[in-house]
Order: C-alpha cells, then structure tokens, then sequence
C-alpha cells in the first residue's frame, strides 16, 4: 500500500516552467500556500482518496450537455483579465459561500492570498456577467504550458444557468487559444463526491499516486 502524501510547503514566487511540473506532481496552492495530500477525512468518520485531475486541452470536445451550457449562457459576457479582488466581487463570494453546510471558506483571500496580482505565480480571472451585474467568477494560473484552476464563484440564485460549468469552459477555451497543452481543474475523489462534476470533461486524466504517471480517466 502507498504512503499516504500530506505535504506542504510556503513560497513567494514560481516561475512558469516551475509551475507546470509542480501541478504535473500533484502540487495546488492558496496564495503562498503549496500542498498536496492523497486522502482527507470525510463527515461521517470515513476517508475519501484524493484524485488530481487534468484536462488535455488537445483532445478534449465539449459534451452535449456542456455545449447546452454554453447556448443557455449566451445572452451573457465575460472578461479575462489579471486577478484583482475588489468589492463586488468578495460581495459575490458571501453570497456563494452561502451554499455550503460545512467546511465553510472564510473569504475569497483563503483560496487566493490577499493580493493575488503579485503571486507567487500568474493569477487571472475570468468574470461573468449580465448586463452590469456581476453573476460569475473564476480564477486560474497560467504556466508555461499548462494552467490550474483556482476557485470559482457564481450567484446562488442564478443557479439553473450551471455557471460553475460555464467558467470552466470558458477556462478551457482561453487556455486552448493561448496555446497551452494542460488545464488543471484541480481535486476530485475516487469516491462519489460533490466535485464529480469535474469528472465530465472529455480528455480527463487522473494522477496515479503510486506511481506518479497520469492515466485516462475512466
């Protein structure tokens, strides 16, 4: 049986090429906070199997049901841009957090740092809205030849929209134009789950921990 992984480590600022191979590994980050971890606990005592995802941006198509996503969207408009916190959007935030029962984040700055501008790494955004109202967010890293998303924020009442799914593909869509091979969307489990939804990407492969190869997704 594999060990399993719980490591960390604090750094300031990475370099791009640095980055690709650190995500390659299995490694994330909240601001200056790197880690990764292969299981974590779950509510009813139990534990559930960390499982690093990718998306190769190559051979990944849109689904049916991700291209729906995109047509239901369509009256909408977005922006890309370098990550910049501002009032709106920690507002959105308070908003969002509101659908969690537990493990509930404090701020936008637990998963970003408190300037994600200046690193450790190249932080965007990409922002959604409708009309002049802020609906949607998300935030990813770029690479050199890969990027990895962050976090994600959208309106609990604009649920029905699956904006969640919508800034994912608008992710993968930038990160394919600006001619990179990888998008990291980050952890999901072996077990059942509430990030299955991660799963559903065309193109997806998973990290073995045991051996340190990346493998198709099931």
């Amino acid at each position: 049986m594999t060990p399993a992984l719980d490591d960390a480590f604090i750094c300031d600022s990475v370099p791009a090429e640095i980055m690709d191979k650190l995500w390659a590994a299995g490694w994330r980050h909240f601001g200056r906070y790197f880690f990764r971890y292969s299981t974590q606990p779950t509510s009813d005592g139990g534990a559930q199997t960390i499982t690093p995802l990718r998306i190769n941006l190559v051979s990944c198509t849109f689904t049916k049901s991700q291209r729906r996503v995109l047509r239901r969207n369509a009256d909408l408009h977005h922006d890309f841009g370098p990550a910049v916190l501002d009032d709106d959007l920690r507002a959105l935030f308070q908003r969002h957090k509101q659908r969690f029962t537990h493990n509930i984040p404090e701020a936008l700055e637990t998963f970003l740092g408190p300037d994600p501008g200046k690193g450790p790494c190249n932080c965007r955004m990409v922002r959604v809205f409708n009309g002049p109202r802020l609906l949607a967010a998300s935030f990813f890293d770029m690479g050199d030849g890969a990027a990895s998303s962050v976090y994600g924020l959208f309106e609990p009442e604009d649920a029905r929209r699956s904006l969640g799914i919508f800034t994912m593909l608008l992710e993968i869509q930038h990160c394919r134009e600006s001619g990179l091979r990888w998008l990291y969307p980050g952890y999901a489990t072996h077990e059942p789950s509430v990030y299955d939804y991660k799963k559903q990407f065309r193109g997806t492969e998973f990290l073995d921990w045991s051996t340190g190869e990346w493998l198709p997704l099931p």
